[in-house]
Formats: C-alpha cells, structure tokens, sequence
C-alpha cells in the first residue's frame, strides 16, 4: 500500500514543484514572451473548444501510426535474418553503417521532391526515424542469444521453423522491445519536426503555426501534448511488453 501511495504521492509532487517553478519563472517576463500554467491551460480549452486539437492528434497518430507499424514489420525481420546470416551482415553492414547516422531531416527536401507536401514526406521522415533503431536492436539481440541453445536444439533434432518460433524469438525479445521503445521516441520527435517543416496539419504545424502569429501560448500547448502523448505511448507499449513477458512466463518484465 505504501508503494502504491508513494507511485502516486512522488510524481504529483514533482509536477506541482515543476508548476510552482514555471510561475515563478513566468512572472519574470510579460505573457506574449513566456506565458505562465494559467495561461497555457486557458490556450489548451480553446483549441479543444475550436474543435482543431482532436483533428490534429488524430492526424499525427494516423501518421505515426502508419510510418512506425511499417518500419516495425521490416526492421524486425530484417534484423532477425541479418542476425543469423553472417555473410548477408558482413554484406549489408557497411551500408546500414553509412545511412544510419544521416538525420531523418537531412531526408526531407529529397522526401518533399519525391512525395511533394503531406502525409507522404512525413510518414518517410518517421519510418526512416524508426527504423534503424529497430533494425540494429534486432541483429544485436540475435547476436547475444548464447550458442548453447542452439546446439541444445540441435540434439533435439528441432527443425528450422521451431528453432526460430521457440529459441530465437523468446531470447531476442528483450532486445528487440529495446529498440522499439528507441524507435517510439525518435519517431515522435521527427513526426513534429517533420510536421513543422512540410504540413498542413498536426501537432508540429499547431506549433509552428502558432509561432506564426505570436501566440506563446499556443506553442506551449503543442509542446506540452506532444509530451503528453509521447508519455501516453511509451506507457502503452511498455503495458504490451508486459504482458508479452507475463504470457512467456518472464518475472523480470519492468514494473
């Protein structure tokens, strides 16, 4: 019970002191330069009331959404082949060595020339931003399965297809969760970057389109609903991973 309490007193108190500090800070300065709680929550009502919050969340999910479910479906396999596949890895490695360190952003006026302006360019700026991080979380956790489970396989005559549904899965799976909470993050970001730089919608365009009138408190807002959201996801996808481990009969899932 304490624990529970605690769960709940610590964080309400750190976010009350971070309030109080924000304030504090905020009377130092006039409302248009650095607008205070008040003012940020009263900007929050009103784009609720305009109706354009729940218009622009649903878009950048949507976006988000459709550029990380894509770069989930081939980083994983990709990695799991590349993982087992010395020969293909020493092959491709290089490659994947050269383009990871390039910015998402660095993408975007390739992306606006190829896709032009919308969802398109944004959704490739987030699958590029999501997936490396899968990609190499993945090989890396086929890489650190020990070899004694596969020659324990191996004496038990455990054909291909088991091996990989029963071995290779399970023990890589922590790793892979690994690169996909990663890939969450950086995909968030770059999905309002993305949004800021070629869209006409979403929560980057609130953002920079309230710059473009002035309006601070607008731009607190999108600043704090995306790290709102951002927290909201990270939770949802660390209760799958929870799960998955209750299910595989894991004690060690996170708390």
């Amino acid at each position: 019970m304490r624990d529970k309490a605690l769960r709940i007193v610590l964080p309400a108190a750190a976010i009350a002191a971070v309030l109080l500090l924000w304030q504090w800070a905020a009377s130092f300065y006039t409302e248009d330069q650095f607008p205070g709680p008040r003012q940020v929550a009263l900007a929050i009502i009103e784009l609720v009331r305009g109706g354009r919050l729940w218009t622009d969340i649903r878009i950048s999910l949507l976006r988000l959404g459709t550029a990380y479910s894509m770069a989930v479906v081939t980083a994983i396999p990709t990695g799991l082949f590349l993982g087992r596949c010395q020969v293909c890895r020493r092959a491709i490695g290089p490659i994947v060595q050269l383009l990871r360190p390039i910015s998402p952003i660095a993408w975007f006026p390739l992306a606006v020339l190829w896709f032009g302006i919308g969802n398109a360019p944004a959704i490739f700026i987030i699958f590029i931003a999501a997936f490396f991080p899968v990609l190499l979380a993945t090989i890396s956790a086929v890489l650190s399965i020990p070899e004694s489970y596969f020659k324990v396989s191996r004496n038990f005559g455990a054909k291909p297809v088991q091996v990989f549904i029963s071995i290779i899965i399970p023990a890589a799976f922590p790793g892979i969760m690994t690169g996909l909470h990663i890939a969450l993050g950086t995909a968030w970001i770059h999905l309002v970057a993305g949004e800021m730089l070629g869209a006409d919608s979403g929560l980057g365009f609130l953002i920079i389109d309230a710059r473009n009138f002035l309006r601070t408190d607008l731009i607190m807002a999108g600043m704090i609903l995306v790290g709102v959201l951002g927290l909201i996801l990270n939770s949802i996808i660390t209760l799958v991973e929870q799960l998955i481990n209750r299910q595989w009969g894991r004690t060690g899932a996170p708390a």
